[in-house]
């Protein structure tokens, strides 16, 4: 048998020392589906998102369509939510949430963890509620990862039912209740409301605010309302007004249009008419009020004797 040279052994001897295999040669395969398993163990303990993080994805959610998107700059969706106290687990109630603007936020976010429910005026009411209706059924089927889970409840605004009393964690109405307030439904509206959150439970709402001292006769028809005149709605109804907040508000709205709240953008009725004009102050300036159901029922007033 031939020899080798101890130079040539000593190379050899080096090489299967460094690949870790006897008698040199390169590693097996197999090392590489163990790396994946331990790259895939790696990933599976990354922490959850956290509900805030999750709230930021829904808002940045690419099923948003950029022009709502476009509104977030007015309407605030994260700092809202976030003072109407939005916690994971909620069972949340939407009133006619319109073309889902919110609905886009609150669905996919509370998937899993918590419901959502939008609350429509039956289709049968009218052409127009019919309209809204098949709408956010359409919209809610062309994108079923995000809301497979959804609801949608109607009503009757004239007798509302919201469902099962004590059931809701959370009721949100935006820009309604100059709506009712004009057909004379707002009071039966809010007493559902009470109806069905659970005790502790938060009614949020948002709507376009009348100028100081206004009252509503002065201002009925223009969409804006007196703040004082929707604070006693709730109140009259059983709730407690829990806190204001500015996140909504614009200082720029002088609330003196030609076609009401709608002369502002996104509606801008006036058309071409001084559209710069609307574009620079923006929307409208608007309460955000945060009411609470309370824990229990008042005592009865002792009789005077």
């Amino acid at each position: 048998m031939r020899c080798l040279p101890p130079l040539v052994i000593a190379i050899s001897l080096l090489l299967a020392a460094c690949s870790g295999q006897p008698g040199g040669g390169s590693a097996p395969t197999a090392a590489a589906p163990g790396a994946a398993r331990l790259a895939a163990a790696a990933n599976r303990q990354k922490p959850p998102l956290s509900f805030s993080q999750r709230l930021d994805a829904a808002i940045a959610g690419d099923w948003r369509a950029p022009a709502d998107k476009a509104r977030d700059v007015y309407r605030h969706p994260r700092e809202t939510l976030t003072f109407f106290g939005l916690k994971p687990g909620m069972r949340v109630i939407e009133i006619t949430p319109g073309a889902g603007w919110y609905a886009d936020i609150l669905a996919p976010l509370l998937r899993g963890d918590g419901s959502y429910a939008a609350a429509l005026v039956n289709p049968i009411d009218s052409s127009y509620a019919a309209r809204q209706a098949a709408s956010l059924r359409n919209h809610f089927a062309a994108h079923p990862q995000q809301f497979a889970d959804a609801q949608i409840i109607y009503f009757d605004p004239k007798t509302p039912n919201l469902g099962t009393p004590d059931s809701a964690d959370l009721v949100l109405t935006f820009r309604n209740v100059h709506n009712w307030a004009e057909a004379g439904t707002a009071e039966a509206m809010f007493r559902a409301f009470y109806s069905v959150l659970a005790p502790g439970g938060v009614l949020g709402v948002v709507d376009h605010r009348a100028a100081p001292g206004k009252t509503l006769a002065q201002v009925i028809g223009t969409g804006y309302l007196p703040q004082d005149y929707v604070i006693k709605l709730a109140e009259n109804a059983g709730f407690k007004l829990a806190a204001t907040s500015e996140i909504n508000a614009n200082p720029k709205d002088t609330k003196n249009y030609p076609k009401g709240v709608w002369t502002l953008p996104p509606t801008l009725a006036l058309g071409d008419t001084d559209r710069h004009k609307y574009l620079a102050i923006g929307e409208s300036d608007r309460m955000t009020l945060k009411f609470v159901k309370p824990l229990s029922k008042p005592a009865p007033a002792a009789s005077a004797h």
